[in-house]
């Protein structure tokens, strides 16, 4: 995938690169990589912050089906998982629109792989407040 793809170009060459022989692995970081570019892209092309979601949520179900694709097997120990950033920069997009519920879903299913741990507890903690504020904002009404 060329660098200098933006955008569009940038969205079609990712789905054309998904189409093409490859390991799970590779598709990882064709669609991590295609995140981050995307991300970057955002304020100049905020239309592309859908793609982004798509692409990130398609490398976390890739994740779930395949996990080798983003660890490190060996006989002596168990699964250690390459660090992903794909996922957790559509978490933060999510927090940061207030789509809580869905951010913290996320979160959940990226800790079993021994990350955003940290990120679910401090969402279970923000939705938590809010439903004790909307239950009191109720009770005064």
């Amino acid at each position: 995938m060329p660098f200098d793809a933006r955008g569009a170009e940038l969205i079609a060459r990712v789905w054309e690169a998904l189409e093409l022989p490859g390991s799970a692995m590779d598709y990882h970081f064709v669609l991590q990589g295609s995140v981050e570019r995307l991300w970057g892209a955002r304020r100049g092309e905020p239309g592309v912050l859908s793609a982004l979601e798509v692409f990130a949520l398609l490398d976390l179900e890739l994740m779930e089906a395949a996990p080798h694709a983003v660890s490190f097997d060996t006989a002596a120990a168990p699964a250690t998982f390459v660090r992903v950033s794909s996922v957790p920069r559509l978490i933060g997009l999510l927090e940061r629109e207030g789509a809580f519920a869905e951010a913290l879903e996320l979160a959940r299913r990226l800790a079993q792989f021994g990350q955003g741990e940290d990120v679910a507890a401090r969402l279970e903690e923000k939705a938590q407040a809010l439903v004790a504020e909307a239950a009191a904002q109720g009770g005064r009404a």
